[in-house]
């Protein structure tokens, strides 16, 4: 039977590394009644449950996103935990984009991190409302208010507390609810009984100058509590929460709220929360491109309506793919055969799952709103499965370039079969993972988003295939980019016996702005026939190719724009294969005389260290060519801010433990291209056509 859609929130669990998310989802399947004893992320027994493979366990790190659905009073909620570390950055993106709500994690030390950023940049993506929870309000360090003047400046949110805390750090013991102006502590040996009392009589005056606070913000989109306000009338309970529900909905405000998920405090005021404030599937309105007539339709969460769903994560399996799936519109059964829009063909689903982090239960029909796993389709992530005679695609999922890669080969030549099934497996899990054999040296190569990417990727090769590997040495992905305008005028000619081959080509190339989301853009200007249309895409192949490997180093070329002006053709010679010729050496010309310059990934570094490591590790940093972007002062330590090339930063972790006594740590993502400076420009290109004259003899 389909749920009442205003019954279900579809939501995820996203933060920085470390701020408690897989805890905070431990304590909700407790709570919830899904499981009826409590593990713990770190620490002696199995361990989370949603952290279900073994290096998840070992490591105390979420590497996939895990899929459960729980009960609450009388919601359904289907909750994604997503991992925290940047290298996993595609799981948080591609479950952001199939989930209605979201739960923002913050640190109540550490308050707004790096990938804190990261994560409400994704959120913001895909219009996702959030509201904002505090953890670890019993740690050293923990200011709830501090955090949310960070929401407010760092993030630019609205944020206003619904809730104050009880005590703090090790005193931590509760929160007021500034709705319903009473306050409530947690009992039991797990938290599971909340108690209600009246606030605390040396508490009431802070209570009321939030609660004024929190009203005030709420009446600003409100003229009902703004009139009651300014007559002075008590606002009542559900106009607060009708309110509330009504700018989280539309992203114009964060409310806040805080607890400790680790010492079980403030995780059931959480899911009330969840339940009055985050989205139905109802709420949210989709869209799917119409490919047939190229334009918007929208989509309705109606069981009776024709099939829309995503294909949004696959996982290989023993007995065949799992691809969890979401249905934004009509219904999924057992046995039918959808249609995939990319694939033009139809495929049968022989059985559907619903998941609860890795074990199954099967179902027989999933209705709009609901997130299942189908089994044994072959897919990939992205896909759009709709109703034959119907051709919809929903906006795919955003998935970043990787930036650094590495060779790979078996120890032994029998592990050969085992490798390879373990590449092809991972590179379709997860797009943002790689492989290709590089043509000039015959390696296999692997590409991701960080070292800990494919270091974990490498570890799972041993681990999961039996088969023991060895691994080149790190290779930072650069690219190249011209600097300046260049034109070119270009003939192809050759003769030889019978007919010949004949292409001219004029044009300019010319630089891209560095902020320009295309990487590189074609366009064909001529006009009056010079170049007969049908030679056009022999251009454009040639051209594809062409920056592939640019002439410079062997990199892909980005930041540029080729500009077909003019040219000319002949009746006989002329043809799609010389047009594709002349291009590729047009290309060169006009990529070698615009001061052509390299370009490095540079990384966003946040290093977290105490007070007496700081210029030991500011020293370092800028020892490996990094500008110190800034530093924040907490109680007894300090996050320093960089921008590093990702070439510096092999091996930093065990070179900042080493410096720091193993008390700091630190994050990296990929922030942007920046030219490499010119003597190691040079070192980089004398090394390629070394490379090259070796391939060649």
């Amino acid at each position: 039977m389909a749920l009442k859609l205003e019954k279900v929130r579809n939501i995820g669990i996203s933060a920085h590394i470390d701020s408690g998310k897989t805890t905070l989802t431990e304590r909700i399947l407790f709570y919830t009644g899904l499981i009826h004893k409590i593990g713990e992320v770190r620490g002696a027994g199995d361990g989370a449950t949603m952290d279900h493979m073994e290096l998840e366990k070992e490591r105390g790190i979420t590497i996939t996103s895990a899929a459960t659905q729980v009960n609450w009073k009388d919601i359904t909620i289907n909750i994604i935990d997503t991992p925290g570390h940047v290298d996993f950055t595609v799981e948080v993106e591609r479950s952001l984009r199939v989930l209605d709500g979201a739960i923002l994690v913050l640190c109540g030390a550490s308050g707004v991190q790096s990938q804190s950023i990261t994560v409400d940049r994704q959120m913001k993506r895909y219009s996702v409302p959030c509201l904002a929870f505090i953890n670890k309000m019993d740690r050293a360090g923990a200011n709830a208010f501090r955090v949310i003047g960070q929401l407010r400046e760092k993030l630019n949110h609205n944020a206003v507390a619904m809730q104050i805390p009880i005590g703090s750090e090790h005193d931590y013991q509760g929160a007021v609810d500034l709705v319903r102006m009473v306050a409530y502590f947690h009992d039991g040996e797990k938290g599971e009984t909340v108690r209600e009392e009246p606030i605390p009589a040396d508490m009431k005056e802070q209570a009321d100058e939030y609660r004024a606070i929190m009203l005030d913000a709420l009446s600003m989109h409100s003229d009902e509590m703004m009139e009651l306000m300014l007559e002075e009338k008590e606002v009542p309970e559900e106009l607060i929460h009708k309110v509330t529900r009504e700018v989280v909905l539309a992203r114009s405000l964060t409310p806040v709220f805080m607890g400790s998920a680790f010492k079980n405090k403030g995780v059931q005021p959480l899911l009330d929360a969840v339940d009055r404030y985050l989205p139905t599937p109802l709420d949210r309105q989709y869209t799917a491109t119409d490919n047939d007539k190229s334009e918007e339709v929208k989509i309705y969460p109606k069981a009776d309506l024709p099939l829309v769903a995503m294909a949004f994560k696959i996982t290989d399996e023993t007995f065949g793919q799992l691809t969890y799936t979401r249905i934004y519109q009509g219904s999924l059964k057992k046995g039918e055969s959808p249609y995939n829009s990319r694939m033009k063909k139809k495929l049968r689903v022989g059985r559907i799952v619903r998941m609860h982090s890795d074990k199954k239960q099967d179902v027989d029909v999933a209705y709009a709103g609901d997130i299942v796993a189908m089994v044994g389709v072959d897919c990939a992530s992205g896909d759009t499965f709709c109703e034959e005679g119907t051709n919809l695609s929903l906006e795919n999922i955003f998935v970043p370039e990787p930036v650094i890669e590495l060779s790979i080969k078996p120890e032994k030549q029998d592990d050969l079969t085992k490798l390879s099934k373990a590449l092809n497996r991972f590179q379709k899990e997860d797009p943002t993972f790689r492989v290709w054999v590089d043509k000039e040296s015959n390696e296999t190569r692997i590409a991701g988003m960080g070292e800990l990417h494919l270091e974990i990727y490498v570890e799972r090769i041993q681990r999961e295939y039996k088969a023991n590997v060895v691994v080149g040495q790190p290779k930072v992905n650069y690219r190249e980019a011209p600097s300046m305008v260049a034109k070119y005028d270009h003939k192809h000619k050759k003769q030889t016996g019978g007919s010949g081959q004949y292409a001219h080509m004029v044009g300019k190339l010319t630089p891209l702005p560095v902020e320009s989301e295309e990487t590189y853009i074609f366009k064909n200007n001529v006009v009056g026939g010079s170049i007969p249309k049908e030679y056009i895409p022999g251009i454009e192949k040639g051209l594809n190719e062409a920056i592939v490997k640019g002439p410079l180093a062997g990199c892909q070329v980005i930041q540029t724009q080729f500009d077909l002006d003019d040219g000319g053709f002949h009746p006989v010679d002329s043809s799609e294969m010389a047009f594709k010729v002349c291009a590729k050496a047009a290309f060169k010309q006009a990529f070698l005389a615009a001061d052509p310059k390299l370009l490095e990934p540079i990384m966003k570094v946040e290093a977290e260290t105490p007070m007496e490591f700081q210029g030991t590790v500011q020293g370092d940093l800028s020892s490996r060519r990094g500008m110190l972007l800034g530093t924040d002062m907490m109680e007894d330590y300090v996050v320093i801010l960089a921008e590093v090339p990702l070439s510096e930063m092999f091996g930093y972790s065990t070179d900042l433990r080493s410096k720091t006594q193993g008390k700091a740590t630190f994050t990296m993502e990929f922030a942007k291209y920046r030219a490499v400076p010119t003597n190691i420009q040079a070192q980089i290109v004398a090394k390629h056509k070394e490379d090259q004259a070796k391939g060649n003899k």
